[in-house]
């Protein structure tokens, strides 16, 4: 699913004024990526399995990633990996049990 949101785009003329352009949208689409299949995935208020759980992500889940911090090590369906990712406020899952397609970071960093 791919939910996307929109807003005005506005143009700064030459005097530094910003003008409308009339018809113009830019759109920021959310990605999904799957949890494995057959894991009930622990969501934590932190980078890391230190951290409390928060709540819990049903079987066939979907989360988006905001953006992606290095944290404790963990070991999941695929692979090793330090990389935990942001879903929301407050609330980090294990990159070792998303299904991003890659081993490395498919976010920005968190700040």
């Amino acid at each position: 699913m791919t939910l996307t949101r929109r807003r005005s785009v506005l143009l700064a003329g030459l005097t530094g004024t910003l003008i409308p352009v009339l018809g113009t949208t830019a759109e920021a689409a959310v990605r999904y990526y799957s949890v494995a299949p057959g894991v009930r995935l622990n969501v934590r208020s932190g980078p890391g399995t230190g951290y409390a759980i928060v709540r819990v992500l049903p079987e066939g889940a979907s989360v988006p990633i905001n953006c992606q911090t290095p944290g404790t090590t963990v070991t999941g369906p695929y692979g090793t990996s330090n990389i935990w990712d942001n879903i929301g406020n407050g609330e980090y899952v294990s990159d070792a049990y998303v299904y991003t397609g890659s081993d490395g970071y498919v976010a920005s960093r968190c700040a």
